[in-house]
This record gives structure tokens, C-alpha cells and sequence, in this order.
């Protein structure tokens, strides 16, 4: 017989609700099993669904798993922020300064200031220049010429991230991805505004290569285009990023490097809050 969860639908790095990414959270959700995650990660179809449990580790605060429509994942950005928010509405308390989120990816530290919520960034699993092959590749994937990429580099952290840089924010926006030709590449590409009094510093897009499909705003990837551009001295110690544009979406993501360490933030709005029957 189904039983009811606590609930709540929350738009993560979004200054107003329905300008940023939706992520699905489920509270208290240790008696579910792995099926039913899954099939419910399906039944809202979108881009992530959490699930909220105790912690297996004194260390960490509580314990999150993060499911897409087809699979589960090890870490991911905006559900990281937007199951952290939903732990703290429903009563969570860290036990130290900084909260401590348990993944199947292993710890990560989030730093709360008012409505704004910050991660550490994980390690880089694959980084390093990309092949000529590849850039062949991404280049008859996004219609562009070769010459046109300022940068690449790889920027794995678990999705299998490359990166590229182009010179305008303008040439960014006017990407439109050939999905079979990307050949399932996860694909991250980046360029400045360049203009004055500009409401962020780069525009970023994400492309689902495996999925076919422009995430709104992604965490994990503005984590890792950091982790490349920041020590190559292409983009100062903070910046914040404009992604979703493209797709109706206002996203904004705030990237913060300190003592070494890359710090990714934003905003969380709720939407839905109720309970919902497993």
C-alpha cells in the first residue's frame, strides 16, 4: 500500500521562482527502496529527483541520493543546493558551522547565508587538453568552425564534462546543438558578456549529449568550467554565470574561489510543498 512522504518542488540557482532549474525532493525517505526511487524519478520526469536520509557517517549531517529519469547519480549541482534547502526547511540543523551532505560521491560542504546556499567543488575525476578528434567532433556537433573555440579542456567531475570557450556571450546564445553528431558528448561551453553594467560575468550552456536535451542551469558544470578557467588566469577569483537563457530560463550561479577552494552558489525558491504517495 503506497505511504506518504513530505514533499517539496524547489527552483534552485533562481532569483524568483520559475527562472532556474526544478528539482523534486522527497523527506524522510529511508524506507523506500531503490525501485521506487527510480520509478518515481521517472514519474516526475525532471532532470534530478532527490531523496532525503539519515546519515551513514557521524560526519555528515544527513545523507542524499539523486536519481534522473534513467539513472542514479554519484553528485550533482543544483540537487545538492535544493535538497540542502529542503533539509533546512523541514527542521534540519547542522552540527557545525558548515553543512555537512553525504552523497554516494562522499562528503560535501555547503555554507549557508540566508537564502543563498554555496558547495564546494568536487575533485576533477578528468581533466587535461582534448584530442584533435574530439574537437572535430564538437565542432560539427555545435555547427561552428574549429577556429571558433578559444579553449578546450576536459572538466569531468562524474558527468563526463568537456569544456570549451568561445569569445562572446552572443556566439554562446547562438549555439544550437546537432545532438547525433555530439555523439553523447556532455558538453559545457562558456564565453564572456563583454559589455557594460552586464548582469553576469560569462553565459554558459549545457548540453545533454546522452540525453539530447540543454540543461538549465548546472551546477556540476559551472563547478568544474571554474576549476579550468580560475587557475588558468582566463576568469577572475569571483564571477557570477548567466545560464538558461536559450531555453526561457534566467539562471544564476555565483562562483567563488577561496584558499584554493571553488565555492558554487545560489539561490533556492520553493514552488510545491505537500506530501506525496510511494
Amino acid at each position: 500500500m503506497p505511504r506518504s512522504f513530505r514533499f517539496q518542488q524547489v527552483d534552485v540557482f533562481a532569483e524568483k521562482p520559475m527562472e532556474g532549474n526544478a528539482l523534486a525532493v522527497v523527506c524522510h525517505a529511508d524506507d523506500l527502496t531503490d525501485a521506487q526511487m527510480a520509478a518515481f524519478a521517472r514519474w516526475t520526469n525532471l532532470s534530478e529527483t532527490t531523496f532525503l536520509l539519515r546519515p551513514t557517517t557521524a560526519q555528515a549531517d544527513y545523507r542524499v541520493r539523486i536519481f534522473t529519469p534513467q539513472r542514479e547519480l554519484p553528485f550533482a549541482g543544483h540537487p545538492t543546493l535544493g535538497s540542502c534547502h529542503v533539509w533546512l526547511a523541514e527542521g534540519g540543523s547542522p552540527r557545525g558551522d558548515r553543512i555537512v551532505q553525504e552523497c554516494e560521491a562522499g562528503l560535501v560542504e555547503i555554507r549557508h547565508d540566508g537564502n543563498h546556499l554555496a558547495f564546494t567543488a568536487p575533485p576533477l575525476l578528468r581533466s587535461g587538453a582534448v584530442d584533435s578528434a574530439t574537437m572535430r567532433q564538437i565542432a560539427r556537433g555545435l555547427g561552428i568552425d574549429e577556429s571558433c573555440i578559444v579553449a578546450s579542456n576536459w572538466v569531468d567531475n562524474g558527468p563526463g564534462w568537456v569544456g570549451i570557450l568561445l569569445s562572446s556571450r552572443e556566439e554562446v546564445l547562438a549555439l544550437r546543438a546537432d545532438y547525433p553528431a555530439l555523439g553523447g558528448l556532455n558538453l559545457g561551453v562558456i564565453g564572456p558578456w563583454n559589455s557594460a553594467n552586464a548582469e553576469a560575468d560569462v553565459e554558459v550552456r549545457a548540453f545533454m549529449g546522452d540525453e539530447y536535451a540543454e540543461d538549465p542551469v548546472t551546477g556540476s558544470l559551472n563547478a568544474s568550467l571554474a576549476q579550468w578557467l580560475i587557475p588558468a588566469g582566463t576568469l577572475p577569483a569571483r564571477y557570477r554565470a548567466s545560464q538558461g537563457t536559450v531555453i526561457g530560463r534566467r539562471g544564476r550561479v555565483n562562483i567563488e574561489s577561496e584558499s584554493g577552494t571553488i565555492w558554487v552558489g545560489g539561490q533556492v525558491q520553493p514552488v510545491i510543498t505537500g506530501t506525496v504517495c510511494i
